[in-house]
């Protein structure tokens, strides 16, 4: 019988023994998949419905901070009722192996050019277990995961996918195929994933999990959509669709490295982002990666997909642009410049612009506590010590800012005078603590 007081121990050996064992199985299981390639895992399920599993994976699924799925339950109203209660649940569903999935609740969220992005936002219980199969199963695919991957992986960013982009163009490696796929999340067919997966897992229990969460129907707007007859797509948004997603595109990157037709070219990727770079990039390459994406049914996006000379064109990855650019300081001499597209800068200044709007009525305070989320989370992906160049993105940033900040403190009342609201930026950051774009990090940047 399950004692469930287990869950309720404050004691801190006994609070940290469960991820202890998460992470003693996955060096464990991540050995012997590295050991034997071809060796298909048979007794998967267990794991995945193990207490310590289940709560390594609710403390995962929380510190992600997501939103309530289509059931409308959230992580307050969990923990009022009981985690030990809500896991208890789930691994009684599981052993009797009557957990079915909830509904997806799609929304669709802006992207920068624009358009719109569905985003499929699964319960927390199905998240759940979600994040405890993908503990259990992601040491398996990541033992043979090319290196030239990088998106949702263990220790690996997008810093290290710049970094290698860099290192390729300082080798020589200046022409570059930019290619975009067209919505590869929702193109992925589930028949040819699911072959794949099935070379490293032959638990039967595993697999009809991960089935049905490819198969689990969507409702938007009250509409019901997706269920059994659904042959297409993993859900962005969902725990374990990034891992998925990394399965099947590391079938490219595997014929990248062996075909003796991508000879000399290299690929670096990052989730449904890639490009190519080599010396000299032929046709025959190009058609060998149209045939096989064909195969794969998954779709280029043409008018997005371009071959440059990256010394003679700039080239964009992961909101960063990529040229070659003269030096300032030095006569005749070139170096790689990587610094956020204006794509990037674009977006947050939308960002900013629509904070100041919502709270021109309101406390100075709330007004910030919006705006230095938005300033840092920026700020901390675009400045990459020995990579990206922040200085001018820095200073344009705090020039909007500031501009934003005197119009803001203009329209809020007639009365101040030009003087008081020129100098609004400076009372910000001084007095109710804003973060200064051109001062935040950069202490820590001078370290490294």
């Amino acid at each position: 019988m399950i004692d469930g007081k287990r869950l309720k121990q404050t004691n801190t050996e006994r609070a940290t023994e469960p991820a202890e064992k998460v992470r003693d199985f996955q060096r464990k299981i991540y050995r012997k998949a590295k050991q034997e390639p071809k060796f298909r895992f048979y007794s998967l399920y267990d794991k995945v419905c193990r207490l310590e599993f289940l709560i390594e994976a609710y403390k995962r699924v929380k510190a992600s901070k997501g939103s309530p799925g289509a059931d409308g339950i959230s992580f307050k109203a969990i923990e009022k009722a009981g985690v030990s209660d809500f896991l208890l649940t789930i691994q009684k569903e599981l052993l009797e192996q009557s957990y079915r999935p909830n509904l997806v609740k799609r929304v669709l969220i802006p992207k920068a050019n624009g358009k719109m992005r569905p985003l499929g936002i699964p319960t927390i219980r199905d998240r759940v277990v979600q994040m405890s199969c993908k503990i259990v199963i992601e040491p398996i695919f990541e033992s043979e995961f090319e290196d030239s991957s990088f998106g949702f992986r263990p220790k690996r960013s997008a810093k290290d996918a710049l970094r290698r982009i860099k290192e390729h163009l300082i080798s020589g490696n200046h022409e570059v195929y930019d290619a975009d796929l067209s919505q590869y999340f929702d193109t992925i067919p589930h028949d040819k994933l699911m072959k794949l997966i099935a070379l490293r897992i032959s638990d039967k229990a595993v697999l009809h999990l991960i089935k049905m969460w490819l198969k689990a129907s969507i409702i938007e707007d009250g509409k019901i959509s997706g269920g059994k007859k659904s042959k297409k797509g993993t859900p962005q948004g969902g725990v374990i669709s990034p891992l998925l997603a990394n399965i099947y595109l590391n079938l490219v990157a595997k014929i990248v490295r062996k075909d003796s037709d991508f000879n000399g070219i290299q690929m670096v990727s990052y989730a449904d982002d890639f490009v190519l770079m080599g010396r000299q990039i032929g046709e025959r390459a190009l058609n060998k990666l149209a045939m096989l994406l064909s195969k794969m049914e998954l779709e280029v996006n043409v008018s997005k997909t371009r071959l440059v000379n990256a010394r003679e064109s700039a080239f964009e990855f992961l909101g960063f642009v990529i040229r070659y650019h003269r030096s300032l300081f030095k006569d005749g001499e070139y170096y790689w410049h990587i610094t956020p597209s204006e794509k990037s800068l674009k977006s947050l200044r939308s960002k900013i612009r629509d904070t100041l709007r919502r709270n021109r009525q309101r406390n100075t305070r709330i007004a910030v506590s919006q705006l230095n989320p938005q300033l840092r989370g920026w700020l901390n992906y675009f400045s990459m010590p020995g990579i990206s160049y922040m200085k001018l993105p820095r200073r344009k940033i705090r020039i909007y800012l500031r501009d934003r900040l005197y119009r803001h403190q203009k329209r809020k009342s007639q009365r101040y005078r030009y003087a008081y609201c020129r100098r609004t930026f400076t009372r910000w950051t001084t007095e109710h603590n804003l973060v200064d774009p051109e001062k935040y990090g950069v202490k820590d940047l001078a370290k490294a």
